[in-house]
């Protein structure tokens, strides 16, 4: 009954948050001077990378702790971090190229950062593959560990990529120096926006924890008739 609740509540949290989010993006925060209207994306752009960020983060933490422990609930975790962190990672690789066509005039197409956020797609696939196609549970669950944990170096230098190489960014919006910066309202809006990405984030992986539960628990029920 408290596990329901506390979903219920999560859920109505991620509902008003996402509102919010939404009302700010399109209403209160301001127009860029030079991008226009199609700076708005940025807010859901960026937050879907950070939330990406965050999802493989959490794959690795738990891939490190069933290696270490061999916790199901460990697995189930960086199981379900990866399944919706790759939706978030998608929602990058689509709204960059959307973004930056009509504000730098390019599709955004190979550049350091967009690259290395295609590869960090790649990396949930292939997280993903190895959970669908390898036979053996033990096997796969071990072997998308592996790739969880070594994968997890892609995230700090996609981050860093701005810095680090020329890009279409002339520099990063974020806590790049000098010139850099939002207007408080934007930058309001942008906070706004990460929380409710994240919000949606762990409802999403909650919702997920509980239907690996369920099978596990089935599964379990399964065994036993067979018996």
């Amino acid at each position: 009954m408290k596990r329901n609740l506390s979903a219920k509540l999560h859920l109505a949290l991620t509902v008003i948050w996402t509102i919010v989010a939404l009302y700010m993006i399109f209403l209160y925060a301001p127009q860029e001077a030079t991008m226009g209207e199609v700076q708005r994306i940025f807010y859901i752009h960026v937050s879907s990378a950070w939330t990406a960020g965050t999802a493989y983060l959490l794959v690795f933490v738990s891939s490190v702790i069933f290696l270490w422990k061999h916790s199901t609930r460990a697995d189930e975790l960086a199981h379900s971090a990866g399944e919706v962190g790759f939706i978030f990672c998608s929602c990058v690789l689509v709204t960059g190229p959307l973004w930056a066509k009509p504000a730098w005039g390019i599709w955004w197409a190979w550049d350091a950062r967009l690259t290395l956020t295609f590869v960090l797609w790649l990396l949930f696939v292939s997280y993903l593959m190895l959970r669908s196609y390898v036979s053996n549970p033990a096997r796969a669950a071990s072997l998308a560990a592996v790739v969880g944990i070594i994968g997890f170096v892609d995230v700090p230098i996609d981050y860093m990529a701005i810095r680090w190489w020329r890009t279409q960014h002339p520099q990063p919006v974020i806590a790049g120096g000098s010139g850099s910066g939002l207007d408080p309202r934007m930058f309001l809006t942008f906070m706004v926006s990460v929380g409710a990405f994240h919000c949606l984030f762990f409802y999403l992986v909650r919702e997920r924890m509980g239907l690996a539960r369920a099978r596990r628990q089935l599964g379990a029920i399964r065994r036993a008739l067979n018996s």
